[in-house]
């Protein structure tokens, strides 16, 4: 349906657009947009369209390399979900929705043999059983792996059983404001990318799966076009509350490359998977020394990822970093088939670059990975806004202040099955979509979008972009001070001066998008600000130099809100109690002992 140039009232003249109609919109094609529609299709739901900015099966997912948690135990029968639960409060200093994490916990066994049975190529024991290896501040193997593509095997899979259900979808179509009234979400307008075309989708449930903020940062493993916060801005202005914002994991191995060499440029900050460590690979600085042994002797290159990023960034700020700001991983001491069998992405790589894993270490930095923090929903993940879920790297809670490598993409799949059984529950068709709604919010939203289009203006897009990127990796990076944020914050104020007056190309053009992009992480570095700001304790993945130490005081989680008066609005609640299963878990202190790989 198509609605045609019409005028308000007062004569302004609306765009046209494209109207859709549906029972549920799911924004976002990567493992938790899928996977939730995979369920509504399941349990008899089809009136559901799943929108990816992208090309169909070419979501952020593919990019998670490693593994996917799931208490199988393959190689130690001793796990168990209640252990995992542990484990993940562990590493995230007990700011973690404890209910959330059991949720992921008892569902993930299951998940991985669901996986298993829809065709993922998972790799095997010599037994045919799926293999789990180590993965870093995790008491046992249960990391399942395809390889080191787990995330491009698992989309594959996950996309295929799409398609055997006949799940609609459309790419190329970027979402850019949910149709609420702050109390009441009815759908979503934005533009598809390939014709510039306006559209309109109303929908009686909205699931944002939009993925994470870690691309406001200057060093991130993902692309510059994905993960710049286009979730949590979407529903922070429809009026739902953030958390935790301020909790940004720094992956301990970015690639780090000569970014004045045009082959190694493009690679500056992806992701070397924590599977090259998972595998055996030792960390050394450029006086031959194994690091770890001084920050943590027992665990060595397997603690957390907060853990051993910090240790890299400390090697690297006195001294003792190579040329291009990086430390040596080294994988040399394991047999050439080895490697290649278990990690044949991270050789070809390096292959195709000129160095051989084989016989040679490649560099690492620390590099922004993943946002922990993100939208507030409830136990089925839906938000204080009625119809409108989130959940995927989207939603916050379940990782708490550092996430376990390996829980993203269980908490993909695991919070896909619950929220798709609370929408087929409630599904209702799409609903009425108030006039005023239209009026106030779509049509609006269509004019600014049309007027951006074409736009001339001081300031070129990328050049905002990457200022934006460079000022959150300095101010709120893996080191934090008071006097740094309060910097940030204001010059936060002169990027957001700046992106009101960049010059645009058409609705088609890369900078159009990108103009879009930086709306959205000018949310979302703002939260990570003064959440960072606020929080005046050091605790996982946030570390603040003029506040070491963990303040039990502050086991909190912090929320944002939008205020009509006075812009964004913070709060703090005490976080939840474990259960009694998990409490025993966390009493009984599993811990990896890492001298055992050796």
């Amino acid at each position: 349906m198509s609605n045609p140039d019409t005028a308000d009232s007062d004569g302004t003249s609306v765009p046209e657009y494209e109207r859709v109609d549906v029972s549920v919109l799911v924004v976002g094609a990567g493992a938790a947009g899928a996977r939730t529609a995979i369920e509504l299709a399941e349990r008899g739901v089809d009136d559901v369209l799943v929108l990816g900015k992208r090309n169909h099966g070419d979501a952020h997912t593919t990019w998670a390399r490693g593994g996917i948690n799931g208490a199988l135990g393959t190689h130690d029968p001793d796990d168990s979900w209640a252990i995992h639960a542990a484990d993940t409060l562990n590493e995230g200093h007990f700011v973690n929705e404890p209910q959330k994490v059991e949720t992921v916990t008892r569902q993930m066994p299951d998940r991985l043999r669901e996986l298993d049975d829809w065709g993922m190529d998972f790799s095997r024991t010599d037994d045919g059983e799926i293999d789990q290896r180590f993965f870093g501040a995790q008491s046992f193997r249960r990391t399942a792996f395809a390889g080191d593509h787990t995330g491009e095997s698992m989309l594959e899979t996950l996309v295929d059983r799409a398609r055997e259900l006949s799940v609609p979808y459309r790419e190329n179509v970027l979402i850019t404001k949910l149709l609420s009234d702050g109390d009441q979400c009815y759908g979503a307008v934005g533009f598809d990318m390939d014709s510039g075309e306006f559209v309109l989708v109303n929908a009686g449930t909205v699931v944002l799966a939009a993925g994470g903020y870690a691309a406001a940062y200057n060093r991130h493993t993902s692309r510059d076009d994905e993960n710049n916060g286009d979730g949590p801005a979407l529903a922070y202005d429809a009026g739902a509350e953030l958390m935790d914002m301020e909790f940004v994991q720094f992956h301990p191995t970015g690639m780090a490359v000569d970014e004045d060499d045009p082959e190694w440029e493009p690679w500056s900050g992806r992701l070397v998977t924590e599977a090259v460590r998972g595998e055996g690979g030792h960390l050394y600085n450029t006086d031959g020394e194994r690091f770890m042994e001084r920050y943590s002797p027992d665990q060595m290159e397997l603690d957390a990822r907060d853990v051993v990023a910090r240790a890299i960034a400390r090697e690297i700020a006195e001294g003792r970093g190579t040329d291009n700001g990086g430390v040596s991983l080294d994988l040399s001491h394991r047999d050439r088939a080895f490697i290649r069998e278990r990690l044949p992405r991270m050789y070809e790589r390096f292959q195709e670059l000129g160095v051989d894993m084989a016989t040679e270490p490649v560099e690492v930095a620390p590099t922004a990975h993943y946002g922990m923090g993100g939208v507030a929903v409830d136990e089925h993940g839906e938000t204080t806004v009625d119809g409108l879920f989130a959940i995927g790297e989207t939603m916050a809670g379940v990782h708490g202040a550092n996430r376990l490598g390996g829980n993203s993409l269980a908490e993909t799949v695991a919070f896909g099955v619950v929220a798709g059984e609370r929408i087929a529950e409630r599904v209702d068709g799409a609903g009425h979509l108030p006039e005023a709604v239209v009026s106030d919010i779509a049509e609006p939203q269509f004019r600014d979008l049309a007027t951006l289009a074409g736009r001339d203006g001081s300031h070129d897009v990328m050049d905002v972009f990457t200022e934006l990127q460079d000022l959150l990796w300095e101010h709120a990076g893996i080191l934090r001070t008071d006097a740094s944020l309060r910097a940030g914050l204001d010059a936060l104020d002169e990027v957001r001066r700046k992106a009101a007056d960049m010059d645009v190309g058409p609705t088609t053009s890369s900078s159009f998008e990108f103009a879009i992009d930086i709306g959205f992480m000018l949310t979302a570095a703002e939260a990570v600000l003064r959440g960072a700001l606020e929080r005046t304790e050091s605790r996982g993945a946030h570390y603040r130099t003029d506040e070491t130490e963990t303040d039990p005081d502050w086991q909190r989680n912090i929320y944002f809100e939008r205020s009509d008066v006075g812009g964004m609005r913070t709060e703090t609640r005490p976080v939840g109690t474990p259960s009694d299963a998990v409490q025993a878990a966390l009493d009984e202190g599993h811990e990896l002992d890492y001298h055992q790989l050796e």
